[in-house]
């Protein structure tokens, strides 16, 4: 008779247990759909209203499995096809919210082709058509760190970049710029930081009569 009790209670606690057990497989499973759920919510601000739903359906088939996981090497891809991003920040909200803000590109010249291309502080061409901003033009065909590189110099010389309207790039990857009262600044090839301060102080000097400022071959300076 004592065994056949033991019997059952050894029955009844292999029950609760097995109760227990079940309970709490069930509560894990539900958390986990929460994260596996049609209801995650991506949030994109900083660029038009286009290009913010653009990237939020991009980044929903990319978190839509688990939200818990993001793939930095993928969500760099994506952002990395909009040109007018130029810093991206993005925060995880459990347990189902994405908030991505982005910093978009200061634009800073119009190119003369493709459409008037503009041309971000990160150095990629941005299609923008409600972009009334008035910026200078771009002459040739110039690439990133071509421009890029002048634009850090003009910065680090006397000179603001607002000073100028045009600029024309050539083949040699050497520049020309016309200023806003129009003067014509042909730099060389290299040494153009020092070749810009010199230029300002002739362009400062109302004493002389200017309409280009040549300093294309080094050691000469020739004025028209």
């Amino acid at each position: 008779m004592h065994q056949s009790t033991s019997k059952k209670n050894k029955i009844i606690i292999y029950l609760i247990l097995l109760f227990i057990l079940s309970t709490t497989s069930g509560k894990f499973a539900i958390t986990q759909n929460s994260y596996l759920s049609t209801d995650n919510k991506i949030s994109v601000e900083g660029l038009s209203n286009t290009e913010n739903f653009n990237i939020s359906n991009e980044l929903s088939d990319l978190f839509y499995k688990n939200i818990l996981f993001m793939d930095k090497k993928k969500i760099h891809n994506i952002m990395n096809k909009y040109n007018a991003v130029e810093e991206y920040n993005i925060k995880r909200i459990y347990p189902s919210t994405i908030n991505v803000k982005i910093k978009p590109t200061k634009y800073l010249a119009r190119t003369s082709y493709n459409n008037q291309l503009l041309v971000g502080a990160n150095g990629k061409l941005v299609n923008d058509k409600e972009n009334t901003e008035i910026l200078p033009y771009i002459f040739g065909e110039f690439n990133s760190k071509n421009f890029l590189t002048l634009k850090k110099n003009i910065e680090q010389s006397k000179f603001t970049f607002k000073e100028f309207k045009t600029l024309f790039f050539f083949q040699s990857n050497r520049w020309d710029i016309l200023t806003n009262n129009d003067i014509l600044i042909k730099l060389p090839l290299n040494s153009t930081l020092k070749s810009l301060n010199l230029a300002y102080k002739i362009v400062s000097d109302d004493s002389i009569e200017k309409k280009i400022i040549d300093l294309r071959v080094k050691n000469h300076l020739i004025i028209k």
